[in-house]
């Protein structure tokens, strides 16, 4: 008997290529065709992510049929997105730009009779990136109050739900973040990084990040400048902040030797090339990209924010600086740069680690699951 496709709606502040999207993509492309997706943004021009769902996926983008995801809460935004809401067997939401969506579901969910909702929070701008911001936790406590689950990658967003949002234990779900650990192993592809360039002796630090101001790339420009005269920088990644990148590289005298191709969509054919993996970020909670690096077996070089500890290696826990700390994340790279054995020893113990706790099959089989228990559909649920 065949199963009939189930209905998912998701809600996201905008849909260009950042983690949570390539994971939400990721799961859109592993459940084929036992479901068909509407993904309404905040943002309906920012949508860079949909080239990388298969091309034989049902998605579509609502456009001004769909009701606004953004703008001054009031009813009658929220039961226009109710109304739409009822066409679908499940809501998913992405983050704070998502929260109106949220919202809507808990005030009008029992009258309207819409279906079930699951949050996922994934981390911080820059404006909540030492401190969460009040009134947004209150919104999110009432908004939270009906949701059927609440997805977080990090330990450090279980607790924040469980102490700053006050939602119960057993309505938290923490699920790491999982990779495709086996093709983060094969050899960098020709032509994978436009703009390629290593010269005899030169070490690359390379990233893989959204270029936006809480990653502080600015501080690693000048980190990987003051680490050496032989180290180039590799930023794959777009967004506002590119400009101010490039600044500070003239302003060093290091821009011939950063390459910023942009976006590319699949780290696993380039992020071998690099010799160390690096993240400056002011806030990150569980980063797609860096168990990435460490499943192609890189050492990396990172500010202690977030989970990032608790994920990597134990050996290469020691490279780990404050945030903000610029002169340790210099020293921690120029260490790497100067110690080969050093770089190769961490690469193997970060990849091991990868394989032992961030297999892509296990993440995607726990989502999966949750999905299908919140509809009550046994079929979906099940790994075919």
């Amino acid at each position: 008997m065949t199963m009939s496709k189930v209905r998912i709606l998701h809600l996201f502040s905008s849909f260009d290529l950042g983690g949570k999207e390539a994971r939400a993509v990721r799961l859109i492309n592993h459940f084929g065709d036992k479901a068909k997706h509407s993904i309404l943004t905040a943002m309906p021009t920012a949508i860079g992510a949909r080239e990388a769902i298969d091309k034989r996926i049902e998605v579509d983008f609502p456009g001004e049929d769909a009701p606004a995801l953004y703008g001054r809460p009031s009813m009658g935004r929220y039961r226009r997105l109710g109304q739409y809401m009822k066409r679908f067997h499940l809501i998913l939401s992405y983050n704070w730009g998502a929260m109106d969506g949220v919202m809507a579901r808990t005030l009008l969910g029992a009258s309207m009779g819409l279906p079930p909702l699951i949050h996922h929070e994934d981390g911080f701008n820059e404006d909540e990136a030492e401190t969460l911001n009040w009134k947004r936790n209150w919104f999110r406590i009432i908004a939270l109050q009906r949701a059927a689950g609440i997805v977080v990658p990090s330990r450090t967003l279980e607790k924040i739900a469980k102490q700053a949002w006050h939602q119960p234990p057993e309505k938290i779900y923490r699920f790491p973040n999982g990779v495709d650990v086996d093709r983060y192993q094969k050899r960098p592809q020709r032509g994978a990084f436009p703009g390629w360039v290593k010269r005899e002796g030169e070490i690359v630090v390379g990233t893989v990040a959204g270029l936006r101001a809480v990653k502080n790339l600015p501080m690693l420009v000048r980190a990987v400048a003051a680490a050496g005269p032989n180290m180039r920088l590799a930023i794959a990644g777009d967004g506002p902040e590119r400009a101010a990148i490039q600044a500070e590289a003239e302003r060093l005298g290091f821009a011939d030797r950063l390459i910023m191709p942009g976006f590319l969509k699949d780290p696993a054919r380039f992020l071998a090339l690099f010799d160390v993996f690096a993240l400056s970020s002011d806030s990150e909670q569980f980063p797609i990209s860096m168990i990435e690096a460490m499943a192609a077996g890189r050492p990396i070089v990172a500010t202690d924010v977030g989970d990032i500890a608790n994920m990597i290696s134990r050996e290469n826990r020691p490279l780990l600086v404050k945030r903000g700390d610029e002169a340790g994340l210099a020293q921690a790279i120029a260490a790497l740069a100067a110690n080969e054995t050093l770089r190769i020893d961490l690469g193997h113990a970060n990849f091991a680690r990868a394989l032992a706790e961030y297999r892509e099959g296990d993440m995607l089989a726990r989502y999966q699951q949750l999905y299908g228990a919140t509809m009550r559909r046994a079929d979906f649920a099940r790994q075919d």
